[in-house]
Order: structure tokens, then sequence, then C-alpha cells
């Protein structure tokens, strides 16, 4: 079971008895605030490595002069204020779907009711469908620019090393992502520690330099933004663009709040990341003011001679790291997504038995290691691969802020002058945002909306052909009433044993139980369907989990619910079925599967290049019975032509 959204424990964890110990509880949170910073924060406390180099050095760099460096400090500052610590922390956290955050989530609080019309809210599904696919976009950019803007260390340490930026970048890459099927279980215990002492080494670099020059603690005045808004017009709002990559990561918060609660994000993001990040920003701006000729790299330009080496180290392990999670996210998007029918079923892999969250997904894995590299040896700088980031998270951001209007008006009640008045300012700023970074679109933005593009494509062509198969079930095969009805007339010769068939739908004769009973002319003694169905919450209770049901004539129901957030399997639903009285042997029943023998139909009811898609994606789909985890040796595959 979730934690509520004021919960400082993970989901899945037991709230502490009544009255117990405040130290035992204040140990906990301190633990679970550590280990947030490593899987939570990896992302965003890295942007200082290339922020603010490209607001002045970028592609559309300005001129570093003191009013400038003000004013671009000033909507940093302010960015990480009303974005992260007002939109999110105080306000999106909020939206949690039984404890669980992010946009998949979101999304599943918005979709329409089983018995609902399913059109009234297709446009916000589908918003936040694509959103979801733009986060596997940001997948492979993150590790790309957050590594290599850490390799371009080296060259400061000596221009010899210049040539070696790239292949040492693919190689760190290609190890990292080479070493996914392992997990992250031994490991992920050094990731907070890591992420604390970097950002300790934020906080120490920048702070030398505001002493050094503390004009620069101006910018947290919001009028120099504005004023350097107005001054530079449209160069002005371009640099927002480079502005904004202040605040990537921030779809992370939400995100990850099943694991650890909204409540250690918050202190963790309060108490020690936003000060570090904001004293290293202005530590670089304070930089900028003495010295404008910094400007080409003045994350590096703040570490003293004898302590780049070890910065460059430093840099490197935290890149990783934020690569780790993204990585990771974009595997357990993709289980939900599995889950909530968008994408066929993958062989999911846990890596580690203790944290049912490591998981692995090799197909996932190998094109965000292809698509990584290829981006780094395709844009060969960070600079270059700034241009392409920013744009998934802005579009994920502005669809966020809608989501949740939907969310607050629907579902909490909110009045709608103050939702509107609310949600108005966090679409100000988005919109703001997200047409700044759109204007890179011939720079590399093209990429992530190209992937969300095609992610999109793949999840719709999925689900719209799960639905041309089930409407062609239905015609093929009766309704449970009707066939139970046949069986009353004309009763079939009964063998002894115990037979499972799983169905699409509870209310539907499996086309496997009537194509075997077609062809056999039997059926066995004791019958079960089973139907697993995946509910918009995350998890389902083991007491909620299943239900039993006796149709009569040796006939009986199972229906099998599960969370979006965990996956169906049959020794499991069992096991909960027994606990409710029926007597089903799993090492004595025959399991009988139904396989789809697909053709293309002419015409198509979806098309026909989508209908070759469909039938790709469902060729390459894993196999019902391992997806499952049913006995090999006990499952009869019947298969059922069908045309798409």
């Amino acid at each position: 079971m979730s934690q509520p959204s004021d919960s400082p424990s993970p989901a899945g964890a037991a709230r502490p008895a009544p009255g117990a110990d405040a130290p035992p509880a204040a140990r906990r949170l301190v633990a679970l605030s550590l280990a947030a910073l490593g899987v939570v924060f990896g992302d965003i406390s890295t942007s200082p490595l290339y922020a603010v180099r490209e607001c002045f050095h970028g592609e559309y760099g300005i001129e570093p002069s003191a009013a400038n460096v003000v004013g671009v400090l000033s909507l940093m500052f302010w960015s990480l204020v009303l974005i992260v610590t007002v939109k999110y922390l105080a306000f999106v956290l909020r939206a949690d779907n039984d404890g669980e955050g992010g946009v998949i989530a979101l999304t599943a609080l918005v979709r329409p009711r089983r018995g609902r019309s399913q059109s009234r809210r297709w446009l916000l599904v589908a918003l936040g469908v694509f959103a979801a696919c733009l986060l596997y976009g940001d997948g492979m950019i993150t590790p790309a620019i957050s590594v290599i803007s850490a390799v371009e260390g080296i060259r400061i340490i000596t221009p010899l090393f210049q040539p070696y930026v790239i292949p040492l970048t693919v190689i760190i890459l290609a190890g990292l992502f080479l070493l996914q099927y392992r997990g992250t279980a031994k490991v992920g215990r050094l990731f907070g520690p890591v992420i604390l002492v970097w950002l300790s080494a934020l906080a120490v670099l920048g702070l030398v330099q505001i002493v050094r020059s503390p004009r620069i603690v101006e910018a947290v005045f919001p009028w120099h933004g504005l004023g350097f808004l107005a001054r530079n017009q449209l160069h002005g709002f371009l640099v927002l663009g480079a502005v904004f990559l202040v605040v990537t990561g921030t779809e992370a918060l939400y995100a990850d709040m099943g694991h650890f609660g909204p409540r250690p994000i918050r202190l963790t993001w309060v108490s020690l990341v936003l000060p570090a990040l904001v004293l290293n920003y202005f530590g670089q701006g304070a930089l900028l003011l003495d010295n404008p000729a910094a400007a080409e790299h003045p994350f590096y330009a703040l570490v003293p001679s004898w302590a780049l080496t070890p910065m460059v180290v430093l840099a490197t392990a935290a890149t990783i790291i934020a690569s780790q999670a993204v990585i990771t996210g974009s595997f357990s998007l993709t289980r939900q997504a599995i889950q909530l029918g968008y994408l066929p079923r993958m062989r999911i892999v846990h890596t580690a038995a203790a944290h049912r969250g490591q998981i692995y997904v090799a197909s996932i894995n190998w094109t965000l290691m292809l698509c990584t590299i290829g981006l780094v040896l395709g844009f060969r700088s960070s600079s270059k691969l700034a241009a392409a980031y920013g744009v998934a998270v802005t579009s994920t951001m502005l669809i966020t802020t809608i989501l949740f209007y939907v969310v607050a008006r629907r579902r909490w009640g909110w009045p709608w002058a103050v939702t509107l008045g609310l949600c108005g300012l966090f679409l100000l700023v988005d919109v703001a945002f997200f047409a700044a970074n759109i204007s890179k679109i011939l720079h590399g933005a093209w990429f992530p909306l190209v992937i969300g593009a095609a992610g999109f494509i793949l999840m719709s062509t999925w689900q719209r052909g799960r639905r041309v198969l089930a409407g062609q079930l239905r015609k093929l095969t009766p309704e449970l009433a009707e066939f139970q009805q046949r069986l009353e007339r004309d009763p079939p010769h009964k063998v002894n044993g115990q037979a499972v068939f799983l169905c699409g739908n509870p209310e539907v004769a499996p086309a496997a139980l009537v194509h075997n009973l077609r062809h056999n002319k039997v059926l066995h003694a004791e019958t079960f369907l089973l139907h697993f169905q995946t509910e918009d919450i995350p998890r389902v209770p083991n007491r909620d989990k299943v239900d039993v049901e006796k149709l009569g004539g040796g006939l009986f129901r199972i229906m099998a619910r599960y969370g979006y957030m965990e996956e169906p399997h049959m020794e499991n639903a069992i096991s909960l079925a027994r606990e409710k009285g029926l007597e089903l042997r799993l090492e004595d029943a025959s399991f009988f599967l139904g396989r789809a023998k697909l053709s293309l139909a002419k015409p198509s009811p979806m098309g026909r290049w989508r209908a070759r898609l469909f039938l790709f994606m469902s060729r390459n789909a894993a196999e019902a019975a391992s997806f499952f985890r049913l006995p090999s040796s006990q499952v009869i595959e019947v298969g059922v032509p069908l045309e798409i």
C-alpha cells in the first residue's frame, strides 16, 4: 500500500506505530532524504555544469555585461523558486495517485472510468501519453549532455586532452548501459553520499566567489530579470531557453514521489539542494562580473587548479548517477505503459529481490544506448546538445499544468477562479520557456519531438489495434451467460482435471475455450476463467486483488486486479484465490492460452501502415506464458485466426 501524500515513507513501507520514538522517525527521515538525493536530485544538481555557460557562450549566448549577468542570474533564481519550489513541491506533488507521482500517474487520474464515455477526455489522455513519450527523449539526451559536460573538464586541465573527450564519453556511456542488467542495488547505496559531496562542493565553490563579488546577490530581486528581458527583447527571450536548463530534472521530483514520499523530497530541496544550486549559480555569476572571459566554461573556472582533476572525477560520477536515475525511470515508465495497455508485453527482469522498483528492460536499454551514443557522436559537444535539451521537459511541464488543472477542478473541487489563477500563472511561465526552447527547433530541438512523436505513434497504434482485435473476438465468441446456456442445453463430455483459461474480457467466453470445446468436444471437470485487470491506481492491496465467483457447472471466474506499478503473476493470483476458498492447484492445472494468428485485412479498419506496425509489434511481444510466469510444461496454446 502506498503512503498518503504527507507521509515520508516510500510506497509499500509500513507506517510507524503510534507513539513510536521520535529519534528513530527522525533517523528514517534523514535516511530517506539522503537516498532521495541520488535518485531524485541527480539530474537537476548537474545543471550547473552547463546552464550558465549556455546563457553567455552557447548558440544564443548574450554578452556577459554586468547588467546581463545579474539579469540572467535573477531569471535562474526565480525559475528555481517558481517552477520547482512553488509549482511542483507546493502544488503538483499533491496530485498523487495512491502515493505515486509522475505524468503517467497524473494521466491515470484523468482517464475516464470504466463504463463512462471513453471519448470525453481522450484529448487529455492523449496529451498525457505524449508527455510520457517525450520523457524517452529526455532519457536519451540527459546522459549524453551530462556526461560529456563533465568529461569536457579534462580539456581545461590541458588542451592536449581535447581529442579524448568524445571517445572517453562514449566509453563511459557504453559501460553505464552495459552494466544495467546487473542492477544498482549495491552501488546505489553510494548515490546519495556522492551527490551530497557534489552539492557540498557546489556550495563551497560558489560561496567563495560570492564573497569576492557580493554584488551578484542583487539577482534575488525579480526586477533585474524583468529588466533583462525588457532591454534585450528577442535576444533576451531566446536566452530563456538556456535559463530553463536550471530546472531540467524537475519532473523527477514528481515521478519519484512514490519511492520516498513528498516530505523527504521537500525537506531535501529546501534545506540542501536549492541553497547549494543558488550558491553555485550566483558564484558563477560573480565570477563573470570579475572576468567576463570565463564565460566559455564558468563552472570549471570556479575550481582552483589544484582541485581541477578531483572535480572532473566528482562531476563525472555525479553525471553518471544523474544518467542512471533517468535510465531507471525509462524502465519504470515502460512497465507502467505495458500495464495500462499502451505497449506490448516485454520481458522485465528484476535486478534486486529486495527492491521491487529495480527492473531492467533489455529492448529499452539498447535503444537508449544507441541513441545516446549517437547523440554524442552527432553533436560532439555539450553546448550543441544543449540546443536539443529542454523541449521535451518544457512540453511535459506544460502538459502537467493542464492535467493538474483538471484534477484540481474535477477531483478536488477547487473553485474555478483559484484554480484558473494558479494554473494561469504556471502556464504563463511554462509557455514562455516552451516558446524559447521551440525556437531552437533547427538546432537540435527536433530530436526529442521526433522521439516523442514516434513513441506516441507506437503507443496509440498498439492501443487501437487491441481495440480492433477485441471487437473481432466479441463477434467470434459468445457472451459468457450465453455460453453457459449452451452448456446446459448440450452438456459436453467432462474429463477429470483442472483447466485455467486466460480471458481478455470477463463477460465473454475465452476464444481458446470455445475453440477447444468445438474441436475436442470435451470440458475439464473444473474450468477456471482468469482475467487480469489493470487498475488506474499504482498498487492494489492483496486483500482486494482477487475475486472468485462460482458460475455453476464446474465453471469458476477469477478476477485478478493489479495496479499499473505491479506485474501480474499467475502464482500470486492463484495463491490469493486459494485464500478465498478456491481449490486450484498450480502444479496440476493445464493452462490454455488463445494465440491470435494475425493477418492483414483488406481494407484494414486502422489503415494499412498502422496495421503493419501493429503486426510487427505483436510478433515481437513477449509470450503470454513467460509474461504471466506460467509453468511452460503445462501450457497449451490454441490458435485463433484474426484480421487486423
